[in-house]
């Protein structure tokens, strides 16, 4: 048998073994989402109209707001926008606390280090992390680390703890860092295309997520730096991920204009949101704190809330007139009494 034929036999019992996968999923999956729970009797209904109102405007970015995300007091964020800035704010009284200058403008995401606040970090088209200390920012505003290694474009970036960083890249891996060192601890490879989004399990730091354009997402773990699931479904880049806030499912936004809910018990999505009104595509994803809703922002300017629970096609209610061009990023504060979203407008808005 000849090396070519060996290749082709090889093929074609790999394409024979998905076959019986898909079998038994599509057995498993006898059921929709809504069937269940309806099941167990009624829902509460989702309030209508919703209470759920503009509350506050942060004006003070003078580019397009690429990123934002909540600090654990639930009372700052940080937002990083093309104008070179990153700034930290206080949600409240929507003074900014902080404002720090970037040696490249070409920010794309940016994360508050969750545990004691101190840290902040953010990336871009340059390739690396900077990370800042609030303390210090104030007097210096050069950054205490940047962590050079990536290939290409930072997409994303979370704080474990204090002491290590997570970064997502355009050049198809994800790397643990050292955050005082700036030491590469573990590198993660093996999606085939960007990696556009990156989300830590919130009951086990040992577990995250991430979604790439090569349209899966994969469960990851720290310790082994190996792929441990790998989910499909999507039929576009993936931009956007968030795990469930019981750390067993995970939602995610993609270019396909549809936001999926997977379950890593049953390595299977398990919800499907979207319909044929919206064609545009999902820039970020993030669930309330029960995990009833998911909200996505939309590249039409629209933010959407699904029901988890309910029927997929129908969204349970769309925020009013949330901005003037693409809402880039948004996040429910940790405490979930209130929702950020972020715009090329320049402008952040608060919902609660």
């Amino acid at each position: 048998m000849s090396v070519a034929q060996r290749i082709e036999a090889a093929k074609a019992e790999v394409e024979k073994l998905k076959d019986e996968i898909d079998k038994v999923r599509a057995e498993k999956a006898d059921k929709t989402i809504d069937q269940v729970s309806a099941s167990k009797g009624p829902l509460k209904e989702i309030r209508k109209p919703p209470s759920t109102k503009l509350r506050r405007t942060l004006k003070g970015h003078f580019g397009k707001v690429y990123a934002m995300h909540w600090a654990n007091n639930s009372h700052d964020l940080v937002s990083a926008s093309q104008d070179g800035k990153l700034i930290v704010w206080n949600a409240y009284s929507t003074n900014k606390v902080q404002a720090i200058p970037l040696r490249s403008s070409w920010v794309m995401s940016c994360a508050f280090e969750q545990t004691k606040g101190n840290l902040v970090a953010c990336g871009g088209l340059d390739n690396m992390c900077s990370i800042y200390n609030l303390q210090q920012a104030q007097q210096q505003s050069r950054a205490q680390q940047e962590l050079v290694s990536h290939d290409g474009y930072l997409s994303c970036c979370r704080f474990i703890d204090e002491t290590r960083i997570l970064t997502a890249s355009g050049d198809s891996t994800c790397i643990l860092w050292d955050v005082s060192t700036g030491e590469v601890l573990t590198t993660y490879s093996g999606h085939k295309g960007d990696v556009m989004s990156l989300s830590l399990n919130p009951n086990d730091k040992n577990v995250f997520v991430t979604g790439s354009v090569d349209t899966t997402a994969k469960i990851w773990d720290v310790r082994t730096g190996k792929s441990v699931q790998t989910h499909v479904g999507h039929e576009s880049d993936i931009n956007s991920v968030a795990f469930f806030p019981d750390g067993k499912a995970f939602g995610t936004g993609s270019d396909d204009s549809t936001c999926r809910l997977f379950d890593m018990r049953c390595y299977a999505e398990v919800n499907k949101f979207g319909h044929d009104k919206i064609l545009c595509g999902i820039t970020s994803v993030d669930f309330s704190r029960s995990g009833r809703l998911l909200f996505a922002g939309y590249d039409d300017f629209n933010c959407y809330a699904w029901d988890t629970l309910g029927n997929g096609g129908v969204h349970a209610f769309q925020l009013p007139q949330p901005h003037d061009n693409r809402v880039s990023c948004l996040g429910v504060a940790p405490n979930g009494t209130a929702m950020c979203t972020g715009s090329w407008d320049t402008l952040l808005k608060i919902w609660a």
